[in-house]
């Protein structure tokens, strides 16, 4: 484990100098890694060890759309691809990769599988932090551990393919073998991250609902929508609302920040952006940080674990997301969105 120095504070951080894929082999070498659930996470993480070597199998509903997805990827029914019981059953790693809501209700099909010596791997915080509301209490005698990508499965799965890697974080809740920290470590590698940095399960669970609702996703639609509605109140075309609201950004300036930081960005734009953008950004920030508290508190008091348990619970959820997703997607914003996308040149197109 490498100690890195971050804006002045000294974390652990696991890379593949010091750790690399041929020692994460050797420590796997014995294990095979049933990744159960081929939906978000699974596909991304499932590929990418089995094209690094390691012995993998996929646990997944059957009939459904993510078992024929499995088997169009190469996984093998009987052999590779098994119903998630028997896949439990075969794997010495078992990763826990369904959704917050699938996790509460197979938990019982599942813990029976958990054998001694076995780790039973997370993507995200939520059932162990939650456990008393998500009731996943693991026996005292696996390894429970923990690596996030930061980012989405398809994410993870381009970088690899392109030769990157997508940083994760990594936790330890229970080390029953002696063995927790060199099979997380292994297995981060494994799956393709760049590099991994420790947290604890509570950490990462608090800090991905805040950004999933924050400036991952929430936060960015609520700001992108109000400066395009205000253009338009104010006369602009669409057109010219989304390309200096979104388009811009996502196209141009925001792939600068993620290159070379925020101040690179500043100084190599126009004197008047400059300027504009130092004097406005602490009003923007002054004005939101009342919201962030609001919201990370609503994380840490279990409350937005509840709201999300509940709604993903109801028998109707698919139907009430769709409804909301159309609401989205048939915005005026993201109508045009549609339209300027279709008009990017080919091969600046994103694939999805």
């Amino acid at each position: 484990m490498a100690k890195i120095n971050f804006g002045g504070v000294e974390e652990n951080v696991a890379t593949r100098d010091e750790f690399p894929l041929a020692k994460a082999r050797e420590v796997l070498k014995d294990e095979t890694i049933a990744i159960i659930g081929y939906g978000v996470q699974g596909p991304g993480q499932a590929l990418n060890l089995r094209d690094n070597g390691f012995n993998v199998i996929v646990g997944q509903r059957q009939p459904s759309q993510s078992w024929d997805k499995a088997i169009d990827d190469g996984f093998v029914p009987g052999e590779t691809l098994f119903p998630i019981e028997e896949a439990c059953k075969r794997g010495t790693v078992i990763q826990y990769l369904l959704s917050d809501a699938a996790q509460i209700s197979q938990w019982e099909n599942i813990k029976p599988h958990l054998t001694a010596g076995k780790a039973l791997y997370f993507s995200h915080g939520f059932g162990i932090t939650y456990k008393e509301r998500t009731g996943i209490i693991p026996p005292a005698d696996i390894d429970v551990i923990l690596v996030a990508p930061k980012g989405s499965g398809t994410s993870l799965r381009r970088m690899f393919v392109a030769g990157r890697g997508l940083n994760s974080s990594y936790a330890i809740f229970q080390d029953a073998t002696g063995r927790a920290e060199e099979r997380v470590v292994a297995l981060g590698i494994g799956i393709g991250s760049g590099y991994l940095f420790e947290t604890t399960f509570k950490k990462e669970v608090y800090s991905d609902l805040t950004g999933e609702r924050g400036s991952l996703m929430g936060a960015i639609q609520g700001l992108f929508a109000a400066q395009y509605d205000l253009l338009r109140a104010r006369g602009h075309s669409p057109s010219e609302a989304f390309n200096e609201t979104v388009e811009e950004a996502t196209q141009s300036l925001y792939p600068l920040v993620a290159e070379n930081g925020m101040d690179w960005m500043y100084a190599n734009c126009s004197t008047t952006a400059q300027r504009g953008a130092l004097d406005w950004w602490k009003k923007f920030r002054d004005a939101v940080a009342p919201v962030f508290a609001e919201l990370y508190d609503s994380v840490a008091t279990g409350n937005e674990a509840q709201l999300s348990i509940d709604s993903n619970s109801q028998s109707d959820y698919r139907e009430k997301l769709s409804a909301e997703l159309k609401e989205l997607r048939e915005s005026e914003m993201w109508e045009t969105g549609r339209a300027v996308r279709a008009l990017r040149p080919e091969n600046e197109k994103v694939k999805v």
